[in-house]
């Protein structure tokens, strides 16, 4: 495959990714929350940083951003709605666009909800989409800035996606938004097999980060407001999709 793709734990819960294009030699991170993991994995690999992508404008998305700047000479890559509180960028991005790694190409989405101005990057040949705080691992990003309407206008985006699409999302709280999950649909079969995965993953320190479009769609609860079985173990047989994921992410906030 000519995009090698590395998962980097960082702070205490997130997450890196370096993208190695194989053909040109060009890498890129996705989010810097802190700069030393990120450099040591360049240094194990002998690989040189030439991009760095930001998805959102959070502390623990771009603290690592300087630093890697300074010693590697990266350009930055970021939202132009989120350009005046993010990092000096080289390149502002707005939904649609593309950008190049290599060979490689990636395309720009906008997946506004937990922040405004948050975007995704998705190389859709590789079927890699990294959401960061927007859609996660069995879950989705509180939302912050945006509305709830607008959180799940971002996840309906998803839908739209390959099934086998990998879903590299900025966090490792997969266990505790299975353990919510399972509130919704306590009887789930794929619930609980996927519980199971989950707790067999992180007993031997094991990231469960990315996960797959497929398993998100048959799993996340914030994916299947528009599912009948998930309306009726709410009681909201009759309500819109939208209402479903509103009283959903609602409880999530409380839970």
């Amino acid at each position: 495959m000519p995009l090698e793709i590395v998962t980097i734990p960082c702070l205490t819960d997130n997450y890196a990714f370096l993208l190695h294009e194989t053909i040109s030699g060009q890498t890129a991170v996705v989010d810097a929350p802190d700069a030393k993991p990120i450099l040591s994995v360049l240094s194990e690999r002998g690989w040189s940083l030439d991009h760095i992508l930001i998805t959102h404008h959070h502390d623990d998305h771009i603290m690592g951003v300087a630093e890697l700047q300074t010693t590697t000479g990266a350009s930055v890559h970021g939202g132009a709605p989120d350009a005046y509180r993010l990092p000096n960028l080289d390149t502002q991005l707005a939904d649609g666009d593309t950008f190049s790694l290599g060979a490689e190409t990636c395309r720009v989405i906008d997946v506004s909800g937990h922040t405004l101005g948050h975007i995704a990057f998705i190389f859709d040949s590789q079927l890699a989409a990294f959401t960061a705080d927007s859609l996660m691992a069995w879950g989705c990003g509180r939302v912050f800035e945006g509305t709830m309407e607008m959180q799940w206008a971002t996840m309906q985006k998803f839908h739209d996606l390959p099934r086998a699409m990998a879903i590299y999302s900025g966090h490792e709280y997969t266990s505790s938004n299975g353990k919510f999950a399972l509130t919704i649909e306590p009887d789930n079969e794929s619930y609980r097999d996927r519980m199971a995965a989950t707790e067999a993953a992180r007993a031997k320190g094991e990231p469960t980060v990315p996960s797959n479009l497929g398993l998100e769609l048959a799993t996340n609860p914030f994916l299947r407001a528009s599912h009948p079985k998930v309306k009726e173990a709410l009681g909201m047989r009759d309500a819109t999709d939208a209402e479903v994921f509103v009283e959903i992410r609602t409880r999530k906030d409380s839970f």
